[in-house]
């Protein structure tokens, strides 16, 4: 076992700390890594399992796959029947679910800690004992194609999004929607389902992440109890994609029902690797913050209030990932506004920056702002899990996160400068816009919109 202090010390501008948590670590014989995070200001824990196994593992043509496996570990085992695992995580008053992601699947239950048995032994049960039969799945991927008809099809700004994706990545699988496409969730089968079950749930392909008012040595206890006798697997080897250099900008349009037209510009950008040598994503981080941190950034100042030229802006970017990440600039042109109007706007906006950079005002302004929102995020005890479980999904593991939050302190003016004339270039740029089409030519969940790219 290690055990370490797992240290946020973050300067809030007051001189005051976040006080220190401790975390600890230990490695089942069957490769199972159970990472516990004693929190004791209340009686309830927190359990996490986070397989490394998302929508970037998929092979062409069974898109949709993962998703499709995360609702069928709810659909029972040898020993707990379909519909039991929630049920009786329910009556131990305790709450549950699971999400999919490009880089990940994870399951969760949040209950009193006395009912941290039940949550570990249902959990365990379903790593290795999941019935798959034709018929559950044959309901189930029905109701993951309604939930992308609903969420998606039917959804003009995740349409676009989807379409965006889609065309911005040229070779890395983040180009497939993590629902799936539906021509493939129609042609996916029981045995791509168990296919999928057999290659990645594994123990030594996942991590258990405990946290709340617990002792750690009685969670290892209990996790080599409930979890200690899955046999490990031998694991596929995974391909390490990379995505080619862009060499222009794309453009696509996207005809979708919808009331108002949208505007994204994603520039391609990298992502930490090396967590203690890498600056630029901690500066891309910065930049973020920046343009669209709160009512004083950049944008909205500039675009939303003084010019009206938009009536919303936003801005997206995710330094930590498995696979490359996107810089994205989003916006919805005000009334008699046009998307060019807007495009020209924030290509302005950029521009002002890249040449005369940022002020120490407005960096100290962000810094203060990522800070104080770690230390909101530390008052959930879920959230504490689920840093920890992304980042040692991801690869980079928990005890990057005090290095990256002491990185990202150390982030200059002039680094922001130079990520922003960098990355924030047409080479790397893919721009969609939203052209929207009369709500009346909507029929139900058919109208899947139109994409044009030139």
């Amino acid at each position: 076992m290690r055990i370490y202090l797992f240290f946020v010390a973050m300067w809030l501008g007051s001189g005051q700390h976040i006080a220190q948590a401790e975390v600890f670590e230990r490695t089942l014989a069957n490769g199972l890594k159970v990472i516990v995070k004693e929190d004791h200001r209340a009686p309830v824990v927190v359990q996490q399992i986070w397989y490394k196994a998302g929508s970037m593992d998929e092979r062409t043509g069974k898109t949709g796959i993962a998703h499709v496996l995360e609702h069928l570990m709810f659909k029972g085992t040898r020993s707990v029947p379909a519909g039991e695992f929630s049920r009786r995580i329910a009556a131990a008053g305790g709450r549950e679910n699971a999400f999919t992601s490009y880089d990940y699947t994870a399951y969760f239950q949040q209950l009193h800690k006395s009912r941290l048995p039940l949550a570990m032994k249902l959990e365990a049960d379903r790593m290795h004992n999941l019935n798959l039969s034709a018929d559950e799945f044959a309901k189930e991927v029905r109701v993951v194609m309604e939930e992308r008809r609903m969420r998606t099809d039917d959804q003009p700004q995740a349409l676009l999004q989807e379409k965006m994706m889609a065309v911005a990545y040229q070779e890395h699988p983040y180009q497939n929607p993590v629902i799936g496409w539906m021509s493939d969730l129609e042609s996916l089968d029981v045995a791509d389902a168990a296919a999928w079950y057999r290659l990645w749930y594994a123990p030594n392909n996942a991590t258990l992440v405990i946290a709340g008012d617990v002792k750690a040595s009685e969670v290892f206890a209990l996790a080599q109890r409930h979890y200690g006798g899955i046999a490990r697997r031998v694991l596929p080897p995974r391909r390490n994609y990379t995505e080619p250099v862009q060499l222009g900008v794309k453009r696509m349009v996207v005809k979708a029902p919808a009331e108002l037209p949208q505007l994204v510009m994603s520039y391609h950008t990298p992502v930490l690797q090396q967590p203690e040598q890498d600056w630029q994503p901690y500066a891309l981080e910065i930049l973020a913050g920046v343009l669209d941190g709160n009512e004083s950034a950049r944008l909205n100042k500039h675009l939303v209030r003084e010019q009206q030229v938009a009536s919303s802006v936003g801005v997206g970017y995710d330094s930590a990932s498995r696979g490359p990440s996107l810089f994205t600039l989003q916006a919805t042109p005000s009334t008699g506004k046009t998307v060019g109007d807007t495009e020209t706007a924030l290509r302005q906006e950029i521009a002002l920056l890249i040449k005369e950079g940022v002020s120490e005002e407005e960096l100290k302004r962000v810094k203060a702002q990522v800070m104080a929102g770690e230390v909101y995020k530390l008052d959930s005890v879920f959230y504490q899990a689920m840093q920890i479980g992304q980042m040692e999904s991801i690869g980079l593991g928990h005890k990057t996160l005090p290095v990256m939050l002491a990185k990202l302190q150390a982030v200059t003016a002039g680094q922001v400068q130079q990520v922003a004339r960098e990355f924030l270039q047409d080479d790397n740029l893919t721009v969609a816009v939203l052209d929207p089409q009369p709500l009346s030519g909507k029929s139900g969940h058919k109208v899947e919109g139109a994409a044009h790219v030139r």
